[in-house]
């Protein structure tokens, strides 16, 4: 298959709010050669990541919207923009190609279109964008109620948010302290002529200068390696971890906290992750198998306590709540296609009935951590305002870090270029039991 018409049908099943590229793109990638699936990916995730202003581009240069029938002709639109805006590929072939897989999709007659648009696009792209760049939305690359949020809530930092979440993330590994301390391992690094350096805040982080295969890295098969963003990564420390505790991991998946509390901390008296759906634990399976670790694997609602808690009281709890994924847009750029201003408040709210619900789990003295991939505060400080509120036995305490800014409650960290993703941590102790 054409790559582009790969990551069109891909972007379609985005924009037709049917999938997210997580779920829709491998499909895709299993149809086209060997050598263009890199190609494929960077069409998908680059077009996503730009969607906003080529929406807004594209809008100048049509008559009319497309139809909702027409999502495959649309986003073939925004793959064939995207190339000319914002790749290598010379304009003749970017056209030239992308117009071709109309026929495929069955709808010749959008081959004139598309080759009107991109034509236009290609002659008078300077004067085009100049005009439109005075719309935050264009100059951003983020729907506008994400823009505004961001100004709102960052007002001083809301510019350089936007455009970390536009940049390419970096790659980062986690060493496992199980083989080697970081600087040993950073050595090997050197010695497989890779350059890489700490990072600032995680003590088994490691920044790439670019990158890599992990196949290529020392010692990966063998579990000394994970990949795994140097702000997640501090969710381990932060837990104040102890030999002989018993720590539940609360919507787990893919595995990578889970793994590293195992390897933080080995004489736990056991590890348990839950998770909502059974086909997300065996990512975390397969990546505890790859570092000789074990954990109790639990698919349920983390509600649902009756369903999955076997009433013994856990001296740990790490809640990483679903979240609006706001703080990894560079990571899954699609994001910016498949949420909704609405989705935040429903959100917080299902954060707060996960909080209560953990919160019944955890022994007195015993220490939740909770954590999003969040950068707006009505999932964060709003979220632990509400539950210390309605929790007498709850206190706050601080986060032993210099990461992020300081909130009125937690910490807020948000996505640095070619550093860490944006994230949020805020650490409650349970100084008694509930009443009754």
């Amino acid at each position: 298959m054409n790559p582009r018409l790969a990551a069109a049908k891909a972007l379609a099943a985005v924009l037709s709010g049917k999938a997210s590229l997580n779920s829709s793109l491998p499909t895709q990638l299993e149809k086209v050669e060997d050598r263009d699936r890199g190609f494929t990916q960077d069409l998908a995730f680059g077009t996503a990541r730009w969607q906003p202003r080529l929406s807004e581009l594209a809008a100048k240069l049509l008559q009319k919207p497309f139809k909702a029938a027409d999502a495959d002709v649309e986003a073939l639109m925004l793959v064939g923009l995207y190339q000319l805006f914002y790749t290598r590929v010379p304009a003749h072939a970017a056209i030239g190609e992308t117009v071709g897989c109309a026929d495929k999709l069955k709808k010749p007659w959008a081959k004139a279109l598309l080759n009107a648009v991109l034509r236009r696009a290609q002659r008078e792209s300077e004067a085009l964008l100049a005009e439109l760049e005075r719309d935050p939305v264009v100059r951003t690359a983020h729907p506008r109620w994400l823009q505004k949020s961001l100004k709102a809530f960052w007002p001083e930092q809301w510019e350089s948010i936007c455009a970390a979440n536009n940049a390419h993330p970096p790659m980062i590994l986690r060493v496992n302290r199980h083989h080697h301390a970081r600087d040993a391992y950073l050595q090997l690094l050197v010695a497989a002529g890779i350059t890489a350096s700490p990072c600032v805040y995680s003590r088994d982080g490691i920044i790439l200068d670019a990158a890599t295969d992990v196949r290529s890295l020392p010692g990966f098969a063998d579990g000394w390696i994970s990949v795994q963003d140097e702000a997640a990564q501090l969710a381990a420390d932060l837990l104040d971890l102890a030999p002989g505790q018993r720590v539940l991991d609360a919507c787990c998946a893919p595995g990578g906290k889970t793994c590293h509390i195992l390897e933080a901390q080995p004489a736990l008296a056991g590890v348990v992750a839950v998770d909502l759906e059974a086909k997300r634990l065996v990512r975390v399976r397969e990546n505890l198998d790859r570092l000789g670790l074990n954990a109790e694997l639990i698919a349920a609602d983390g509600r649902d306590t009756q369903a999955w808690w076997d009433g013994k009281p856990f001296q740990r709890i790490l809640l990483d709540a679903p979240c609006s994924a706001t703080g990894v847009i560079r990571r899954h750029p699609d994001i910016k296609l498949t949420r909704q201003p609405d989705d935040i408040a429903a959100l917080a709210l299902l954060q707060g009935e996960l909080l209560d619900a953990m919160w019944k789990t955890l022994e007195v003295g015993g220490i939740l951590l909770y954590a999003t991939c969040s950068t707006l505060p009505t999932e964060n400080t709003e979220v632990i305002e509400a539950f210390l509120a309605r929790t007498p036995g709850a206190r706050e305490l601080d986060l032993a870090t210099a990461a992020g800014i300081k909130q009125p409650h937690g910490r807020q960290l948000l996505a640095q270029e070619g550093g860490h993703d944006g994230f949020y941590y805020a650490k409650l102790i349970k100084i008694a039991a509930a009443r009754g």
